[in-house]
């Protein structure tokens, strides 16, 4: 009967390995007088691994070698072992509990809720300044004293003379002010850079900025066109979404640019052919129905609200169209070229479009006040646009994308609140179902491709516990021999061959 020393060491599930030990030239001598020695009393025994019988394996080779690492070899070898053994730890237990508080899961949708938040205020900041910008009257301001229109006929008659206006009636003023923050795009994301990669300077990154957009084929003169169409189109946007909101409330206003979404589904299905989608062709009905709600709520005839309601659904369409063309025209770029071209839309825009607000001023289209212009109220809406645009533009670089989109209907109960209280807003009838059909069509929107697998996912689950309840599923799952029902496809309970 053969030892269990003498089987080969596939087969032998108790070997020992080698010890990772080094072994220096002398002691290898040592060992070899000494196994010389023992098979001189122990003729007939086993070969041991330095044995001159013993077959020419690795780990003999490696074990009889002189020694060739020193010893910065050996601490790096160290080092290289220890942060290994880290990341398995790390792996095996993201594995463990991929869905804990700890995950790489979890903290994006943590990043996910304060990028939802911040996106939220910020724009319904800007929305509700630039609306308290349209109501509030501002007065003149002799001495230090502010004195209204109501309190002195002084002042009534001297403002008449010198044809003045105590109200801000500037939309596309607003719009290009609000557009040329813009330019700090590139800079601040120039300064993250420099912050988070100290190893590259200013110059490098800017460079490779341009030398992307220099190898999709664009020109310089080409570059800049295709800037200044954007810019035209952007302030277009901008100047409707202003304008709405001198005639409707701000959550109107809010809940009707939301709908953008489904106009990017329709235009990225046409235009970039992307999945069809039944249930977004149905949330793009319905966020219709809501704004058509919406436009005849207050009647046709005698009511600014239709026109009002038009140009919000509008600015919503141009938004739309905006992303859709980005990705069209300039394909799929980076952070650094995206923040490039947003400042170079301001740059345009700060440029070329200031002769069109002054003419605008001088011929009376637009009123400004004369003696007290609301900086103030222009500074906090430009900033919390500016924010808003940055969040948006690369909030999904920590988070899902789905965050930054939902912050667009999380706005709109959060600017409904502030319309109560500041105004005493009052949401009923067809304003409050169109608000609802709005928010229904924009959860729809929503939805994953693959949603019906999600559902047919969920209903097998709730049949297979409510079968697991009443106990009849064990008599189905069972295998019956007799009848030849072996859960399989192909062959009936009965047994037959289907």
């Amino acid at each position: 009967m053969a030892r269990d020393g003498d089987l080969p060491t596939i087969f032998n599930p108790k070997r020992v390995r080698a010890p990772s030990v080094i072994i220096t030239s002398e002691e290898v001598v040592e060992s070899d007088r000494n196994v010389g020695d023992g098979d001189r009393d122990r003729p007939n025994g086993p070969p041991t691994p330095l044995s001159p019988r013993a077959p020419l394996t690795p780990q003999a080779s490696v074990c009889s070698a002189p020694p060739l690492t020193t010893q910065p070899s050996l601490q790096q070898a160290y080092s290289e072992s220890a942060a290994s053994s880290q990341d398995e730890e790390r792996q095996l237990r993201d594995k463990k509990c991929p869905r804990s508080c700890c995950s790489k899961f979890a903290k994006k949708i943590y990043y996910g809720i304060c990028v939802m938040l911040v996106l939220t205020v910020s724009w319904v900041t800007s929305t509700h300044c630039i609306k308290h910008m349209y109501l509030e009257e501002y007065p003149p301001n002799i001495n230090g004293l502010v004195y209204s229109t109501e309190a002195s006929s002084l002042v009534n008659n001297y403002t008449s003379r010198m044809h003045t206006h105590h109200l801000y009636n500037a939309p596309f003023f607003t719009a290009w002010f609000c557009t040329n923050w813009l330019i700090f795009f590139y800079p601040l994301y120039l300064i993250v850079m420099l912050i988070h990669n100290k190893c590259k300077s200013a110059n490098d990154i800017v460079f490779d900025a341009f030398s992307d957009f220099k190898e999709k084929g664009f020109t310089f003169a080409r570059f800049i066109s295709r800037c200044g169409l954007f810019c035209l189109l952007w302030v277009v946007t901008i100047y409707m979404y202003t304008y709405s909101l001198k005639i409707l409330l701000s959550t109107d206003v809010v809940a009707l640019f939301a709908t953008n979404v489904s106009c990017i589904y329709l235009l990225s299905w046409v235009i970039l052919h992307e999945q069809f989608v039944g249930v977004r062709i149905v949330a793009a009905i319905l966020c219709d129905t809501g704004i058509a709600l919406l436009a005849y709520m207050d009647g046709i005839t005698g009511s600014p609200t239709l026109g009002g309601v038009v140009l919000a659904a509008c600015a919503a369409a141009g938004f739309a169209i905006f992303k859709v063309l980005f990705r069209k025209v300039m394909g799929e770029v980076n952070s650094g070229q995206r923040a490039l071209f947003f400042s170079i839309l301001g740059v345009v825009n700060a440029s070329l479009l200031w002769p069109l607000c002054l003419a605008l001023y001088l011929t009376g289209s637009e009123m400004l006040p004369s003696h007290r212009m609301p900086w103030i109220y222009l500074l906090i809406a430009s900033i919390g646009l500016l924010i808003f645009h940055l969040v948006f533009q690369f909030g999904n670089i920590i988070t899902y994308n789905i965050f930054v989109s939902l912050a667009l209907i999380t706005a709109v109960p959060v600017s409904g609140a502030l319309d109560v209280v500041l105004y005493g807003a009052q949401f009923e009838g067809m304003n409050l179902a169109g608000l609802i059909l709005i928010g229904v069509g924009f959860f729809l929107v929503m939805f994953p491709d693959n949603w019906p697998d999600y559902i047919m996912r969920l209903l097998r689950w709730s049949r297979r516990r409510q079968r697991g309840n009443n106990g009849t599923g064990r008599n189905r799952d069972a295998m019956d021999y007799r009848t030849g029902y072996i859960r399989s496809h192909l062959r009936s309970p009965s047994g037959r061959v289907r």
